[in-house]
């Protein structure tokens, strides 16, 4: 019998340590662990599916149900740096001895009568986050959907409204290799006569499809709900209610108002259940926070953080650099997953980057330095390679990122991306405030 641990990172590793191998990849297992610690929850749930915008989605529903008024808990996934950052309850992360008594539950029920029942690290960590969360007096649960949706942990969970954000091709030797098959695993959170709110503007067909054959009840962007706006305000529309006036969310970039219309959907699908005043509305989109997405450090030389990952949020990235307006240089702080298409995001931002620095990232999944940097050099011959274009490879994104403030001058930026795990790497001492040393000094 082996020690029960008594911290949380003594339990993370536990989890690991299971490690199932040749895994069915049904929820049964999980289900039945869920089964035998009677797990449930007496709020609505809404649960967020998608490639891209799920964590903004999530974040957005917190800020305004908590400007309502409304006691809410969040699961979302991966963290950027500490683990408890997965969960957070009234807007606050949880200690990580709260989450211990939950670890000890989930195996407790796991090993019941001697009937052991195998799950994955992902598995396991959201039983004990899920427990958690419904023993925390919520007045709604928002669930971040870790991956595809049919098959995810979270969906053990009958979500009151489900939400499915973009959808593009992202994690295909699990999902599928286009997006229609990877809507099809998005469209698996659906639920029989309980809403579900696609903002994606161009839905793939399986979705739609999805909720008609369940019997949802589907509100499509364009259809059941819009918005609209000018430079200095955006509008909102659904079904029988409207906002006008709005200011735009506190999280930047364009993509982040066909978030928020998804959002106002979701709340507007629940009104009966959890209602918001426009006060509530306006203030929680105006105060919403979330590390990462797009996120403009002040100082000198301007710092950008986005966890972009696939080439649809590295798409949406540029856009939104390139709207910032002019600085004399970019350097690029860069570390990626080996699985993901990699020429394309090195592609699509390749014009505004002056200095590359590839950087190596603590996980087997991660490609190397190196290879990052041979595959920018073949993207960038096969553009023709006019510009002359510097890079260098370092082992971790705190080494990468010093190397790029030794290079920049005040007026430049830099920008982090690639990985959760990239943008984390820069976090662990807390946000960085840059200060490069002025010309002449």
């Amino acid at each position: 019998m082996q020690t029960k641990p008594h911290t949380l990172e003594g339990w993370l590793r536990h989890c690991e340590q299971l490690h199932p191998h040749n895994i069915d990849m049904g929820l049964d297992r999980v289900s039945e662990v869920a089964r035998r610690m009677a797990l449930r929850f007496e709020c609505p749930v809404i649960t967020v599916a998608g490639t891209n915008g799920k964590g903004s989605t999530c974040a957005m529903l917190e800020a305004v149900a908590q400007q309502a008024g409304y006691r809410t808990g969040v699961y979302t996934s991966p963290h950027l740096v500490h683990f408890e950052e997965r969960c957070r309850v009234h807007g606050e992360s949880v200690i990580a001895s709260d989450l211990i008594a939950h670890f000890e539950a989930v195996e407790r029920a796991r090993v019941q009568n001697g009937n052991e029942v195998s799950l994955t690290y992902f598995e396991f960590t959201t039983l004990a986050i899920l427990r958690l969360m419904s023993h925390a007096r919520l007045d709604v649960a928002i669930l971040e959907v870790g991956l595809g949706g049919r098959l995810d942990a979270t969906n053990i969970v009958d979500a009151d409204c489900a939400v499915i954000t973009s959808i593009d091709i992202d994690h295909t030797e699990f999902l599928g290799p286009d997006r229609e098959s990877i809507g099809r695993e998005k469209a698996g959170i659906m639920r029989t006569g309980r809403p579900v709110i696609v903002s994606d503007p161009m839905a793939p067909q399986s979705v739609v499809d999805h909720a008609r054959e369940i019997g949802a009840d589907l509100w499509s962007f364009g259809r059941d709900f819009n918005f609209s706006g000018d430079k200095q305000q955006w509008s909102w529309a659904g079904r029988g209610r409207r906002y006008a006036g709005l200011a735009y969310p506190s999280l930047r970039g364009a993509n982040q108002l066909v978030n928020a219309s998804g959002v106002l959907a979701a709340l507007e699908a629940l009104r009966d259940r959890l209602p918001v005043t426009a006060q509530a509305v306006r203030n929680g989109l105006g105060l919403v926070e979330l590390p990462g997405r797009f996120q403009i450090v002040p100082g000198q030389p301007t710092l950008v953080l986005d966890v972009a990952h696939n080439p649809h949020s590295v798409a949406a990235l540029t856009a939104n650099l390139d709207a910032m307006g002019f600085f004399p240089t970019t350097h690029a702080v860069f570390g990626a997953m080996a699985d993901k298409d990699l020429a394309p995001m090195l592609a699509k931002v390749g014009p505004l980057v002056d200095r590359w620095y590839f950087t190596n990232l603590p996980t087997p999944r991660a490609e190397t330095a190196a290879t990052l940097q041979q595959k920018w050099n073949a993207v960038h011959m096969v553009a023709g390679g006019r510009r002359d274009v510097a890079s260098s490879v370092h082992s971790d994104p705190m080494q990468a990122l010093e190397a790029a403030v030794a290079a920049a001058d005040p007026a430049d930026r830099i920008v982090v991306f690639g990985s959760f795990y990239t943008v984390g790497g820069v976090l662990i001492n807390g946000t960085p405030r840059l200060q490069a040393k002025h010309l002449g000094q």
